[in-house]
């Protein structure tokens, strides 16, 4: 393998790695190494942080192929994230309107 595809191959791979991470923080997927879904919303928004810098920090500096991989995973993981936080916002919503309305009939 020639140096360039190495390079190619090995920046994929931590694009792909943080994908991964990410996707498990959300829940979206098992941990591999508990086999259980676990969420960990800080930790997913650290990951995507992390590759939002480094598409920054190499901007201009990446083959075609490199940068629709970063662009796409950036893209799909903050599309993912949005719908995990609605998820928490509706549960949350849901248990405030249901205390409420329980509040309510204890007082009549």
């Amino acid at each position: 393998m020639i140096q360039g595809e190495k390079e190619t191959a090995l920046f994929m791979g931590l694009v792909l790695m943080f994908h991964s991470a990410a996707m498990q923080h959300m829940g979206k997927v098992k941990n591999p190494l508990t086999d259980k879904v676990e969420r960990n919303l800080d930790q997913a928004q650290f990951a995507i942080d992390t590759l939002d810098v480094l598409a920054a920090k190499t901007k201009g500096n990446l083959a075609d192929e490199e940068q629709r991989l970063i662009t796409n995973v950036i893209r799909e993981l903050k599309l993912n994230y949005v719908d995990e936080l609605s998820k928490d916002q509706a549960s949350a919503s849901g248990a405030s309107s249901t205390s409420t309305s329980d509040d309510k009939k204890a007082q009549a």
